[in-house]
């Protein structure tokens, strides 16, 4: 396992990172594991050199964040000895006041993280999006105070438009306030859209890259098919998603990209998919949603592999652009 810097900071992390999403409460959704089937998961990570683990708040409505640090506590002889990311914004009650970045829930939520992490402190405090709700000046100046107050080491964001992260990073800047050494974002073969703006605004910034969804949902595994087949308690329970179906035409060409040049290296297309991420000089390190002891080996493998200029151009020519998705929008008086 290689160790890298996140973007300039002094924070080094695996290059891969563990996706925690699928670890909680079975009963919310078919495709979560419980804390005992992820333990074996968890350990053999850990066995193969991975350090970074990725979870947040609203995952399995906070069971996510307790089996976390269960297992870490249990599977790490040294709390130092591992890098915790988790994040903040979406809901976690019904109230006015469980939701978004305001410094009154910033401050709520992180101390409710701590206390279902078990820890005294998170490596990485990622708002979760955008808030158009909350002035960012009000927002980076809580975020600062977490990090002062010993809660949080670093401060990471996750998926939004480029002006709003840079608005974001000189808003800290201009208010000698902590500024973001991460940006999680959508990135993978079918989805390449952060190449335009984000990723050369990050590249510029000393930000590092942690893509999510490298697989973008199991797709560039397998699991779904043209004409709508799918393989997976997760891509049955996501039946409804359009994300990954086919929305400019060009997804399954991709994917029959990928395949093609999987079979011609004897690996499994999962394998090669993650490898084109790794070979990004701007990625620092994809989280991967693992579920199946299969799943991390591929990406352990992943981390072996280099492919040839002909290769990538391969992967990259049936790309077609397609809308952003998933970003936050301003709010109507432009805040």
């Amino acid at each position: 396992m290689r160790y890298v810097r996140l973007g300039r900071s002094g924070l080094k992390v695996s290059q891969i990172g563990l996706g925690m999403m699928g670890f909680g409460d079975p009963g919310a959704e078919a495709w979560y594991l419980s804390e005992d089937a992820a333990e074996p998961i968890v350990r053999r990570a850990i066995a193969a050199g991975v350090t970074f683990f990725d979870t947040a708040d609203m995952y399995s409505d906070g069971a996510s964040e307790e089996v976390t640090g269960r297992l870490l506590g249990k599977l790490f002889g040294r709390r130092s000895d591992y890098v915790l990311a988790t994040k903040v914004y979406y809901p976690m009650g019904p109230g006015p006041y469980d939701r978004g970045l305001s410094r009154k829930h910033i401050m709520d939520a992180v101390d409710a993280s701590l206390r279902r992490l078990g820890t005294d402190h998170i490596d990485l405090y990622q708002i979760h999006r955008w808030d158009s709700e909350t002035p960012i000046e009000e927002t980076m100046a809580a975020l600062h105070d977490v990090v002062r107050a010993g809660k949080v080491r670093y401060l990471g964001a996750s998926l939004m438009y480029a002006w709003q992260f840079a608005k974001a990073q000189y808003t800290a800047r201009a208010g000698g306030w902590t500024r973001f050494v991460s940006m999680q974002t959508r990135y993978n073969l079918v989805y390449r859209e952060e190449e335009r703006e984000m990723i050369p605004f990050c590249g510029d910034d000393g930000v590092g890259i942690l893509p999510y969804s490298p697989l973008a949902r199991g797709l560039l595994a397998g699991t779904r098919e043209r004409g709508g087949l799918r393989r997976t308690p997760r891509a049955i329970a996501e039946k409804g998603d359009k994300l990954w179906e086919e929305e400019n035409g060009s997804d399954f060409d991709v994917v029959d990209a990928l395949r093609s040049v999987a079979a011609e290296r004897g690996r499994p297309p999962a394998q090669l998919a993650l490898a084109w991420l790794l070979g990004k000089p701007a990625v620092s390190a994809p989280i991967v949603g693992v579920t199946k002891a299969h799943h991390l080996d591929d990406a352990l493998a992943a981390a072996e592999l280099s492919l040839s200029d002909d290769e990538v151009a391969r992967l990259e020519a049936p790309y077609r652009a397609r809308a952003p998705y998933g970003h936050s929008q301003p709010a109507a008086d432009g805040t």
